[in-house]
């Protein structure tokens, strides 16, 4: 494979791995490396700078951000919050969300100055590498793929030290924990995360405890989508989860273990922190409780449910993702309102609904006190009838 003078796209983080492929691509390989990062929320202006002064250091040839955070809420997060997406009853999809996107962006890159190769820096051991293998494969078909952290299976340990014998000294050696922040929730790995009896200590999390005193938060919803947050109005939904973020991350709210089954077929563990998708995904749901009938919830549930599985396993592109986007979508015509909660320093707690269509209404009856749209007779018959297949199912085989 001829390396010499080719155009590489490379997807980069600023962090260890991306570090190392920008510098090997460019020096070993004499590659023209153009790095590519792909930000869905979570750097400021002041770590994008950082990162690109760091590419001039590797030999990079030029390096681009790209906001594809309003893309992500549209494509992607907004059916998550449809969906009440929560994987294993736990994980908001953080990163595995957002891996498709960034991959996405970088491909259509790749292909926008003719690429003739398009790298990442993922490891053979986890779940990103295929999903960027595929969207590459499908997106930049032209485009060889190359991965040295995963084909030369270097150590942390040699990644620094090749950085620092190319006078490349930064701080990796203090980086106890792999932190991946985006807009919808921030992962947190590291030696506690590789084992199955221990979790991160207080101090991993980005986000520390602040707030003591509890405090109520009202999150509002038209047609399934985030309006307004303790009655501000936001026309970008984006802003309403940095709001609902900084509101909830002060209590130390969103914070778990999420233990799952990667693609490759093994389980895996990561610590996150998620106040905002937590406590949006818990509140849409309540809300859905009030507004949508039995059957509606039912097969929401199975279809959220698989939209996040394949969304986890790399199957973003699959068509039939665009199919339940459409029935998620339409599932939320009636499901508008405002839902309150209660902070707590590490918990939260569901207060009640307020909705023109909460289908809670005693025009027909209160649960448990009174009887309005039928009589004791009504439920006599109904109940006569209702017990006919069980009755005739125990009387035919004699039990």
């Amino acid at each position: 494979m001829i390396t010499k003078d080719k155009k590489v796209v490379l997807a980069y983080s600023g962090g260890l791995d991306t570090t190392y492929c920008a510098l090997h691509l460019s020096k070993d390989l004499g590659m023209k490396v153009y790095t590519v990062l792909g930000n869905t929320g979570g750097f400021s202006d002041e770590e994008l700078a950082t990162i690109e002064n760091k590419t001039k250091k590797l030999g990079v040839v030029e390096h681009t951000s790209i906001d594809i955070t309003g893309e992500y809420y549209e494509k992607c997060i907004k059916y998550l919050i449809m969906g009440n997406v929560l994987k294993n009853n736990c994980y908001p999809l953080s990163v595995s969300s957002e891996r498709a996107f960034q991959a996405m962006a970088i491909a259509q890159y790749a292909h926008k100055i003719g690429a003739d190769f398009i790298a990442h820096g993922s490891t053979g051991a986890g779940n990103d590498q295929i999903r960027f293998d595929l969207i590459f494969q499908i997106m930049a078909p032209n485009a060889k793929i190359i991965t040295p952290t995963r084909d030369l299976e270097l150590s942390r340990a040699e990644e620094i030290q090749y950085l620092k014998d190319h006078g490349i000294d930064a701080a990796f050696e203090k980086m106890a924990y792999s932190i991946n922040a985006g807009i919808w929730g921030t992962s947190i790995g590291g030696k506690e995360t590789l084992v199955s009896d221990q979790t991160i200590p207080e101090e991993a999390y980005p986000s520390q405890v602040t707030q003591t005193e509890p405090s109520e938060l009202s999150i509002g919803f038209e047609k399934g989508e985030l309006t307004s947050v303790n009655g501000q109005t936001f026309e970008n939904p984006i802003d309403a989860i940095k709001t609902i973020e900084k509101l909830g991350s002060a209590y130390g709210i969103g914070r778990d273990m999420h233990i799952g089954d990667t693609i490759l077929g093994t389980k895996g563990r990561v610590a996150f922190e998620a106040a905002a998708p937590v406590l949006i995904l818990k509140a849409h749901e309540m809300l859905e409780k009030h507004c949508l009938s039995k059957w509606q919830i039912h097969w929401k549930d199975q279809l959220g449910d698989f939209y996040g599985m394949l969304l986890h396993e790399a199957q973003y592109l699959e068509p039939l993702m665009r199919n339940i986007e459409c029935f998620l979508e339409d599932s939320q015509k009636m499901v508008s309102g405002e839902v309150k909660l209660m902070l707590y320093p590490k918990y939260y707690q569901m207060i009640g609904v307020n909705s023109e269509h909460d289908l809670m209404t005693d025009a027909f009856g209160q649960y448990g006190e009174k009887n309005v749209g039928w009589t004791a007779d009504d439920v006599k018959g109904f109940t006569t009838i209702l017990a006919n297949s069980m009755k005739i199912y125990y009387t035919v085989n004699g039990q």
